[in-house]
Formats: C-alpha cells, sequence, structure tokens
C-alpha cells in the first residue's frame, strides 16, 4: 500500500533522473524513487488534512461562499468539534510480535466483498466546487474499485452519474420527496441504471441553521443549482408541463450574485431555472417530516439493500430493525444539522450497546455503517472497532476534488487506505476482522 506514494510525480524527473554514480547498486532504483517522492504525493502535495482544506479554500477565494457550503457546519461548530475530539478519547493499543507483513482490508457488506472498508460519501451540489462535479468522485470510485453513493442533491443526472461510474459500484441516496409518485420515479431510475442499495437520510427533512449560509442567503438550489436530478425527472418535470432535461450542467465556479441580476433583469433561462429549483425544493426540503410508517412504502418498492442515514440514538436503531431495514449509517451529517449534538463516534459506541443491534449484526441482519469526522487511517480503526463495518468518507474528499478534480479524488482515498493498511499493521492486526467489533480488546478509552 505504501508504494501508492512511490510513483512519478513529473514528466520532468523521469526525463531527467539523478546522475547515478553507482549504476548497478541495487538501492539505486530505491533512492530514484525517495527523490520523486519529496514533492510529496501528487496531485495535493500533501496528505494533511488541514493542508488540504486550506487549498481548497484557497482555490475557492473568489466564491468563498461555496467553500463555506462545505466547509461550514450548523451554528458555533460545536457538532463538528465534537466529531474529530470524540476519536482523541480513544486510544489504539498495538500488540507485538504478530506476522502483519501481509494486511487484508477487504471487507464485505451485503455479500459483496471490497477492496476496503471505504465508501465515498454523498455530497450534493458539487458543481459549486469543481467543473467536473459529481463526475469526480465516480470516476475515481471506478477507478479504485470504491463504492460510491449518489445524492439527490447532484448537479448531474441520475443516469449521467451512473455512465461515469461505469461498472464501478453504486448506491443512490434519496432526499425523500413529498409525492409517491416522484419517489417512484427516482428509484425506478436508480434500479435502471444499476444502483445496487437504497440510503434514505432521515436527518435533513429542513436544512440545519448555518449562519455562513444565512448570512448571504447562500443556496444554490433556488437558482437551479444542485437540482439536476430533478430536472431530468420525467415525472417531477411533467407536473410542471416540461420534459425531463438529463444532460443540464449548471457552470462553474457558480455565481450567485450574477445570477440574481440576471433575474431581475428578465433573463428567461434564469427565471425558468429559478421556477424549476424551487419546486424541486417543495418536493425535496419542504419541511416536511416523515415518520416510521412512511417507510413501509419505500420498503415495497425497493427490493434491495434499504439504509437509514442519521441514526444517533438506541432506540431508532433498534426501532429500524422493526421496519425491514438492512442497515443503518450511524452519522450527525458532519456536523452540519444540528449544533450541540452528540459526536457520531459516540452514538456509535452508545448504539453498539443494544444486545438487540449487536446480534442483529452479528446474524446479518442489520448491517453498520459509520460517517462524520473519519479523517485518517487510526480514525478508521477506531470506528471499526467500535463496531462499524464500514465507513464513509466525505470532506477529506471533496477538498481533493475542489484541488485537483478525479485525481485529487484518487489521492485522498489512496492515502487514507495507506494510513489504515500501515496502522493496522503497525498495531500488530493482520485484517479488518481482527478489530472490528473489538473495542475491548483494540481501542483504550483515555478520558
Amino acid at each position: 500500500m505504501h508504494g501508492i506514494f512511490y510513483l512519478p510525480h513529473s514528466k520532468e524527473i523521469m526525463a531527467n533522473p539523478v546522475a547515478d554514480p553507482n549504476k548497478g547498486n541495487p538501492w539505486s532504483s530505491y533512492m530514484q524513487e525517495i527523490y520523486r517522492s519529496r514533492r510529496g504525493p501528487q496531485p495535493l502535495g500533501t496528505v494533511v488534512f488541514d493542508e488540504i482544506e486550506a487549498k481548497a479554500k484557497e482555490t475557492l477565494k473568489d466564491y468563498a461562499g461555496s467553500f463555506m457550503y462545505a466547509g461550514g457546519s450548523a451554528g458555533t461548530n460545536a457538532t463538528y468539534r465534537a466529531n474529530l475530539d470524540a476519536f482523541n478519547k480513544w486510544g489504539i493499543i498495538p500488540r507485538m510480535l504478530v506476522d502483519a507483513t501481509t494486511r487484508n482490508l477487504e471487507t464485505t457488506i451485503f455479500g459483496v466483498t471490497h477492496s476496503s472498508p471505504i465508501f465515498i460519501a454523498p455530497i450534493g451540489v458539487q458543481t459549486i466546487f469543481a467543473p467536473d462535479a459529481e463526475f469526480n468522485p465516480a470516476r475515481a470510485g471506478k477507478a479504485l474499485g470504491v463504492p460510491f453513493i449518489l445524492s439527490t442533491a447532484s448537479s448531474r443526472s441520475i443516469e449521467e452519474v451512473a455512465e461515469a461510474n461505469g461498472d464501478g459500484y453504486r448506491w443512490y441516496q434519496l432526499y425523500w420527496p413529498i409525492n409517491n409518485d416522484v419517489t417512484l420515479s427516482l428509484l425506478k431510475r436508480a434500479k435502471e441504471n444499476n444502483y445496487k442499495a437504497l440510503v434514505i437520510t432521515l436527518d435533513t427533512m429542513g436544512l440545519g441553521w448555518r449562519p455562513h449560509d444565512l448570512e448571504t442567503a447562500f443556496i444554490p438550489f433556488v437558482h437551479g443549482v444542485g437540482v439536476q436530478i430533478g430536472k431530468s425527472d420525467p415525472v417531477f418535470m411533467a407536473k410542471h408541463g416540461r420534459q425531463p432535461i438529463i444532460n443540464d450542467h449548471p457552470p462553474f465556479p457558480y455565481d450567485p450574485v450574477k445570477i440574481d441580476k440576471a433575474f431581475m433583469a428578465g433573463d428567461a433561462e434564469a427565471r425558468e431555472n429559478v421556477f424549476l429549483g424551487a419546486e424541486w425544493l417543495k418536493e425535496t426540503n419542504s419541511g416536511v417530516y416523515r415518520e416510521w410508517k412512511d417507510l413501509t412504502f419505500v420498503r415495497e418498492n425497493w427490493e434491495g439493500p434499504l439504509i437509514l442515514k442519521g441514526i444517533q440514538s438506541v432506540h431508532d436503531a433498534e426501532k429500524a430493525l422493526e421496519y425491514g431495514v438492512n442497515g443503518i449509517i450511524v452519522s450527525n451529517h458532519g456536523g452540519r444539522q444540528v449544533d450541540g449534538a452528540i459526536p457520531s463516534l459516540l452514538a456509535l459506541e452508545t448504539i453498539m450497546k443494544s444486545p438487540k443491534i449487536k446480534e442483529a449484526q452479528k446474524s446479518g441482519k442489520l448491517t453498520i455503517l459509520f460517517d462524520s469526522g473519519i479523517r485518517t487511517g487510526s480514525d478508521i480503526i477506531k470506528a471499526l472497532a467500535l463496531g462499524a463495518q464500514a465507513v464513509l468518507l466525505g470532506r477529506p474528499w471533496l477538498y481533493g476534488s475542489i484541488v485537483a478534480g478525479q485525481a485529487g479524488v484518487e489521492q485522498v482515498i489512496r492515502h487514507t487506505l495507506a494510513d489504515l493498511d500501515n496502522t493496522l499493521g503497525l498495531a500488530g492486526y493482520q485484517s479488518l476482522s481482527d478489530i472490528q467489533g473489538k473495542a475491548d480488546e483494540v481501542l483504550m478509552r483515555l478520558n
């Protein structure tokens, strides 16, 4: 896994190698690789999350609202900070004299074996971050064999993203429409385009209190940006007397002031986009709160795995078992919804103390995934030891996409996996099965 960094970083270096006074020395090629690596892994030049975040912020410095839509969180950012701090309350207990020369990161979820425990988390409205928008993570997922999850708030259509992901493994994340016929249409499209599982996000029936967005009334959806799944949906568009638009690509960078001026000047395209954006928001972010009984409709109309994202309490985790749910994602939306909420890792720890949940997981009836705060390989080990079977990676890969597109996404995933592989071996474990659900052996509470 370490070898992912020892790749040629530029044609210039390859064309002008360091002079080799010891030709034939077996260490020569090794030193060549060391020389190439002094620039840091490319294209980001670093593996440090804070540095990549800073580069992403600099990239979007003229569009601060776009960056803050990714980097900001609810209220005082207390939940965001708590997510990160929670990992520091656990320490890994390294074991010695274990032959961990070869490590196995394979993870089996819903009967499918993946090469690692990382899933690419659903993040919407990506055209405000990078020109190729959702195509970047979709293509990166295919290239690396990492599962990709598409958000309903995508700025590309279900069909286009499926094409970009090709024969990759993908899930579809649903922001639950008010109207059942629109929901059925989205499920149909997801099925037809080979999305293997359905994730329903439960913690975003309304948008959180986000001061950074409120201060500038930053909401791309009202300009028709991030509503491309709606604009490409035949049922939704028919409700408004329109034909679906499959290849609608809002321009990058997103300039809300420019669009506002066009709208006020009577620009027909701007006015159409505002109309459809507002109508799609009424469908999927209406402020209407669903109830448990509503899950029955979705369960009856989706044959594949059904996963609930946003579960944070033992009560809700156990309740999910009653409604034929196949999995839960323990998540607080990265701190973007409820300020002062419990950290996601604490929620996972608490949920996994439930005998019902542990038994359901053991029997294969319920799969447990984790989201919110993953930054390093050590974080992944801690989440898995506390009971998760896989994790969702969000902001890190998004910042990579902002800085360097698909290649940036790939580097973040590669170096995160390299960190996981390295740390797993140094801690004295050969496979993820050695640590999954074994917090009592693998971890120690620090405070």
